[in-house]
């Protein structure tokens, strides 16, 4: 028997949400009313900034290097699928914080070497100076960690979407003499992103979470700050209860959009 409307809304209305606002609310105004509390929100807020720019740096880098590794796994070379699965692979075994403390602590000095050697000729002609390891940050060490072991994550998601394609559409495409650039941004793509922006969403959201792990290199986003108040004022519970409350209201704002980012997608797509 069918369920009337007013049943399905109310059963469809998003309960957790209203409790998870009236808590954040809640929250805030205890923050704002106590001296205590106020003031470890405000030294962990100086972190903010960083997070959100290694997040975003990060995402960028790592979605174009997803999309051409996975475009290099569906070419119709058998040594270029070869090569994507192979990085794909082993990116993927590898666990997020190794990954990050090898690119900080000796894929950087590896690329320093090989960078003085290439450009030992320019570098004797006087034309810049030889590169140091500590030249480069520590910042840009933990982006291009969560670039490459994200990056293996978001072409399988790039793989998947593109997949899903309808294979006629392609065909349809290839007799009117649409070129393999032209059917990938005309045909493919468009259809591909709304397979691909849910779990691309939900990367995104995950990389917001795993940008904590840059903290181990002292970079100073929220989780760093929070551990240098802690450990200075030994006010653990409610140090950490801050940086929690800081990742929760952006985790959650960012799936609330995306989610409306993707139903709005879909109702574009349904007219």
């Amino acid at each position: 028997m069918a369920t009337p409307a007013s049943s399905t809304s109310k059963t469809d209305f998003p309960w957790w949400l209203a409790v998870a606002a009236a808590l954040a609310a809640a929250t805030a105004v205890f923050i704002a009313a106590s001296d205590l509390y106020a003031q470890v929100f405000a030294t962990v807020a100086k972190g903010i900034g960083i997070t959100v720019f290694v997040t975003m740096v990060a995402f960028a880098l790592a979605s174009a290097i997803g999309l051409g590794i996975a475009l290099m796994g569906l070419s119709g070379s058998r040594w270029l699928r070869q090569i994507a699965r192979f990085y794909v692979e082993i990116i993927r075994g590898v666990p997020m914080l190794v990954l990050l403390f090898w690119i900080a602590f000796a894929g950087a000095p590896a690329f320093v070497a090989a960078w003085n050697a290439l450009t030992a000729p320019l570098q004797n002609a006087g034309l810049f100076g030889e590169l140091l390891v500590r030249d480069v940050s520590l910042l840009w060490r933990a982006i291009m960690a969560l670039t490459i072991g994200y990056s293996a994550f978001i072409s399988e998601v790039f793989r998947a979407g593109i997949q899903a394609v309808e294979k006629g559409q392609i065909e349809a495409a290839k007799a009117l003499g649409l070129t393999r650039t032209q059917r990938f941004r005309l045909i493919v793509f468009p259809q591909a992103i709304r397979t691909i922006l849910p779990p691309l969403g939900n990367d995104f959201v995950a990389m917001v979470k795993d940008s904590s792990l840059v903290s181990v290199l002292g970079v100073a986003d929220i989780t760093q700050m929070g551990k240098i108040y802690a450990a200075g004022s030994f006010r653990f519970f409610e140090t950490y209860s801050i940086v929690a409350y800081i990742y929760l209201i952006l985790t959650v704002g960012l799936s609330l959009a995306l989610r409306a980012l993707e139903q709005r997608l879909r109702r574009q797509h349904e007219q």
